[in-house]
Formats: C-alpha cells, sequence, structure tokens
C-alpha cells in the first residue's frame, strides 16, 4: 500500500482556495508531471499514454485562462480541486517509478496508473466541454437569466449550451437546476426544441434515466426527454438513436406512477416511426406494453395502447401479442377505458379481418349507446343488449364454418377472465359460431366460467348465452367427460336444478343435462345421479317443466338397463 499523504490544513484545502491559486498550483504540479515522464523506468509504455494527455490538459488550461471570464464559472470551482488531487497522485506514482521502488508490488502500481489515467481522461472530457461550449467568454455564464419568447437563436443556443455544460459537468445540484431551465424552456418555448437536439446532448440525457441516477434527476431527465420525443419527428428520431428506448421501457416496467405516464408518450412518440417498431421486439417491449395496459393508470393505458396499435402492423409482433395474451387486455380497453384508448384500442389490426370487424362493430355499438338518454338506464340496457347481439356483432349468420384457432383461443381467454359485458359477447359468439372439435377441445378449459355464468341472471340475455356456448362444447365427447369430472362445476348444475332455487331459469340446466348425458355416457350418469340431480329433475318433471321430463329419461334410463343386465346376468 502507497503510505497516506498528510491532509492539508483546512486554510490550505483546494475547496478553499480561489480559482487563480488553484490554476496556479494545477500549472506547478502539471509541469513537473511533464520532466518526470521522461524519466520513468517502469511501465515506460503507460507514461507515454499519460505524458500525451498531459500534454492535452496543459493546453486546455491554457486555453481557459486565456478566457475572459473563466474566474467566474462556478463550474470550474468543483473542477479544478479535483483536477489538482488526480495531479498529485500522479506525481507521487511517478516518483515511485523513476526510481523502481514499488512498495505494494507491479500490480497494484499498474493498477493504480490505470485508474489515475481515466481519472485524466474525465477530467480533460470536461474540460473540452466547458470550453466548447463557449461559457467560459461570458460574465456570469452560469447563472444566465431565462431567454424569453422572442429571444433570437443565438441567445437560445446560448443559454442551451450552458445548460447541457452544466448538466454534464456540474454535481448534483448544478444537474437538478440544469434539468429545471431546460423544462421551463421546452414548456415555454416551443421553438426550442429542434436547438436542444441541435446545441444539446441528448445522449446525455437519456444516459440520466439509467436505474443508478439521482432519483430526482431521472424523474427531471424522463419528463424532458419525453416532451423531446413527442415534440417533433426529427427529435424523435435522435432520442430513438441515442437509445432512449430501452431505458423509457424499463421506466414504464418499473418507474413510480408519474415516471411510467412520461415514458408511456414518449414510448409511443417514438413507435409512431414505422422503421423503429422493430426495436419493441428487441427490448421485450410487447410484454411491458402489454402490462401497462393491464395495470397502468388511465394516462399511461391510453399511450400504451397507442403504442401497441403503432408496432401491430408488424406480423411477428402481432402474433407475439396473441401468444403474451394482449387480446383480452385490449378489448378490456375498448369498453371500459378512456374514450382515447378505445379509440386506439380500436384502430389494432388483429389477426384477422373478422376479428376486427368484430371490434370495430363493438366499438360502433359502444359508441351509438352512450348518446342514449343516461337517465333512462332501462332503455340503455335494453338498447345495449340488442346492439351488442350475436347477429349484430356477427355478420355471417350461424352457419360460418369458422376456423380461425388463435382467435377461438381468445374467446375462451374473454369468457375466464373477461368483465360479464366480455363474457357475455364471447359466449355469444361461441354459440352462434360453427366451430370444428379440435378447436372446442382446445377451449374445454372455459366451461366451469360458463357454468358459472348460467348462476348470474344479470346482465340480461347472459345466462342464455353461456347454456348456448356450454351445449355446443358439448357436442364433442371429450368436453362432457371433463365437465361432468369438474365437482364444483356439477355442484353447480345441481344447485341450478334445484326448484327452490328461482334465480336461474330451469330451461338452461335442463338443456345442459340434456347435452352432458348425450352419447350415452355412462360415466356422467354415474356423476349426476351421485349429486343429486335425479330428485330434482323427478320434481320438475312433476311440475312439467319443459325439457325435465326428456332429461330424467337419459338420466335414468342407463340406471333401468342396469338393472335388468344385472337381472339378467343372475
Amino acid at each position: 500500500m502507497h503510505p497516506p499523504q498528510q491532509p492539508r490544513p483546512l486554510s490550505e484545502q483546494p475547496e478553499t482556495q480561489p480559482p487563480q491559486t488553484l490554476l496556479d498550483l494545477i500549472t506547478g504540479v502539471l509541469s513537473l508531471l511533464l520532466l518526470s515522464s521522461l524519466t520513468v523506468r517502469s511501465f515506460v509504455g503507460r507514461w507515454q499514454v499519460l505524458r500525451s494527455k498531459l500534454c492535452s490538459l496543459q493546453s486546455s488550461l491554457s486555453s481557459i485562462s486565456e478566457s475572459p471570464h473563466w474566474n467566474d464559472n462556478s463550474l470550474l470551482h468543483n473542477l479544478f480541486p479535483s483536477l489538482l488531487s488526480t495531479l498529485q497522485r500522479l506525481k507521487a506514482l511517478s516518483d515511485q517509478c523513476t526510481l523502481s521502488s514499488f512498495t505494494g508490488g507491479k500490480l497494484l502500481m499498474q493498477s493504480d496508473l490505470d485508474m489515475a489515467s481515466s481519472s485524466l481522461s474525465n477530467h480533460l472530457h470536461d474540460l473540452d466541454l466547458l470550453l466548447r461550449s463557449g461559457v467560459l467568454h461570458q460574465s456570469n455564464a452560469i447563472v444566465l437569466s431565462h431567454p424569453g419568447p422572442g429571444s433570437d437563436k443565438d441567445d437560445l443556443g446560448f443559454f442551451i449550451r450552458d445548460l447541457f455544460t452544466r448538466l454534464q459537468i456540474g454535481g448534483i445540484e448544478f444537474k437538478k437546476k440544469a434539468l429545471e431551465s431546460l423544462l421551463q424552456l421546452l414548456n415555454d418555448n416551443e421553438k426550442s426544441t429542434p436547438l436542444v437536439a441541435k446545441e444539446g446532448n441528448v445522449g446525455y440525457l437519456i444516459s440520466l434515466l439509467e436505474a443508478n441516477s439521482q432519483p430526482l434527476i431521472r424523474e427531471q431527465a424522463v419528463l424532458a426527454v419525453s416532451v423531446l420525443a413527442s415534440s417533433s419527428e426529427d427529435l424523435r428520431k435522435i432520442v430513438f438513436e441515442e437509445g432512449g428506448l430501452g431505458p423509457l421501457l424499463r421506466i414504464l416496467e418499473t418507474g413510480s406512477i408519474a415516471l411510467k405516464e412520461k415514458a408511456a408518450i414518449a414510448v409511443e412518440a417514438i413507435t409512431a416511426d414505422p422503421e423503429n417498431t422493430w426495436a419493441i421486439s428487441a427490448y421485450g417491449g410487447v410484454s411491458v406494453l402489454i402490462e401497462a395496459c393491464r395495470s397502468g393508470s388511465q394516462p399511461t393505458q391510453t399511450h400504451a395502447v397507442g403504442a401497441l396499435r403503432n408496432v401491430a402492423s408488424v406480423e411477428d409482433i402481432r402474433m407475439a401479442l396473441g401468444e403474451e395474451g394482449a387480446v383480452p387486455v385490449l378489448f378490456q380497453l375498448l369498453i371500459s377505458g378512456t374514450s382515447a384508448a378505445t379509440r386506439k384500442s380500436s384502430q389494432l389490426p388483429f389477426y384477422t379481418g373478422f376479428f376486427r370487424r368484430i371490434l370495430s362493430r363493438f366499438d360502433y355499438t359502444r359508441k351509438r349507446v352512450a348518446k342514449i338518454d343516461a337517465y333512462d338506464s332501462r332503455f340503455i340496457k335494453f338498447r345495449y343488449n340488442r346492439a351488442c347481439s350475436p347477429y349484430n356483432l356477427f355478420p355471417f349468420g350461424n352457419g360460418f364454418q369458422f376456423t380461425d384457432f388463435i382467435t377461438i383461443i381468445q374467446l375462451g381467454e374473454f369468457i375466464k377472465h373477461g368483465n360479464m359485458i366480455l363474457q357475455q359477447i364471447s359466449a355469444s359468439l361461441l354459440s352462434k359460431l360453427s366451430i370444428r372439435e379440435g378447436n372446442k377441445r382446445a377451449i374445454s378449459s372455459c366451461m366451469g366460467s360458463l357454468v358459472k355464468l348460467m348462476e348470474s341472471p344479470k346482465p340480461v340475455g347472459l345466462q342464455d348465452a353461456a347454456a348456448q356456448a356450454i351445449v355446443s362444447l358439448l357436442t364433442v365427447r371429450s368436453n362432457r367427460t371433463e365437465l361432468a369430472k369438474g365437482e364444483k362445476s356439477v355442484m353447480r348444475l345441481v344447485q341450478m336444478l334445484d326448484p327452490k332455487n328461482d334465480t336461474v331459469f330451469k330451461k338452461y340446466p335442463l338443456m345442459l343435462v340434456t347435452a352432458l348425458l348425450a352419447g350415452g355416457s355412462g360415466d356422467c350418469r354415474k356423476i349426476l345421479v351421485a349429486a343429486g340431480a335425479n330428485k330434482h329433475l323427478q320434481i320438475l318433471t312433476e311440475m312439467e317443466f319443459a325439457g325435465a321430463k326428456k332429461a330424467l329419461q337419459r338420466l335414468t334410463g342407463i340406471t333401468l338397463k342396469s338393472i335388468f343386465s344385472r337381472t339378467w346376468r343372475e
């Protein structure tokens, strides 16, 4: 280890020295370093690189000293003490390399030289940035007044360069004040955004979006990037090319509510350019946008669905939307989202023209119903249910053969996870569509949800839609077996058959029993008898409910056959 240096007395600490004194100290140490770098005996190659950097530093310091107002610039008050410390450290290392006496060994010396070289490079970058900004030629540049609406481009450009200089070189307080000024400029002066792209450093602004940035600075940076990305085509292109999409998606996934809303605005703006849509998949953004549509705030949902609308024109992304379960989420927004979210959701190019027509039709119906007198609730329900009937939503009629596997799967998902209206529409569609047996088997998992829907008396027509849909699915033998094995579904069915249960029109559970017992499945009969369905059917038959006698005959017919079979065998 290197021996620790004796601390300076408080009065001699670099932070307390005036800029001119610090510059003199830096110049003195730099001159010694330039000489000693020629006489080192160890790590000669590394010292040649360091000498090149030291010469560049000497040139930069000379330019600073020639600037008329460098002494007034507060940024140098932070830069010079740190630079002096780095040079003093290098001087100590050069002395050891000249004598070839490494108290900690060669590996440690090599590491120390590399770290000092890196620090020196950072200082050179900051000084070069400060010189190129031109702020050293302006008195008190660091406290420039905010340019008014009538300011010319030169004043605006100088102000922006000063902002980004503080942002890149200064400490936390400098960065906060610079971002505050930048946000004020962007909000007050629309003409400033092109100049920000030209005179500022958008790439550095985007680097502040990373999670390791100070929280307040990160929040302000997100606001600034959001404004820039949504202001013009050129700026959103710059934000994208500087790598802004990835950090914005991470913020949309893990940020606070306020940050997610601003990030969603920027992502929607970036994806509006068709050339940028491919990057959503590359950054894993499909699932992030879907989750934002599912659980985000209303502004976040509105802009997230807008981004999905922008990227769904790409076939691979469109398929990814289906695989990630986007359709139920987007359909939910179509029904219950804000007007903007509904409009954007209805514009999504789904997997088939058929499904898009369903969405468009529903969007039209929703808007039409919204115009009805809001105070006449019964009239609204009547018009709503009539307008959203399968016949109106689905123009092809009952005999239309529909084979789109993905859409059928999504209808099953709607039934399991959607709200009541969405479940009713999906059940109605299933009951009207002519679906292949293989597709019916694929959505058998929604039968339990359909049985549960049969228990609900509202909205009007839900029980009928659910019963018709499940009867359609029960035309497949394996589906009948699967439903009979579902203990909860069987118990619900038996409870609906109970004459004392007046919440369900008995027509529907009787339809279900008849369909379940079709094809002579002995297992289904045994399960229903064991659950107590026969006693309810007997009472319903005595009460002369339509369909009860037929259902009872199917249920008890196998029992009589079993009796005769056992008698014959005996």
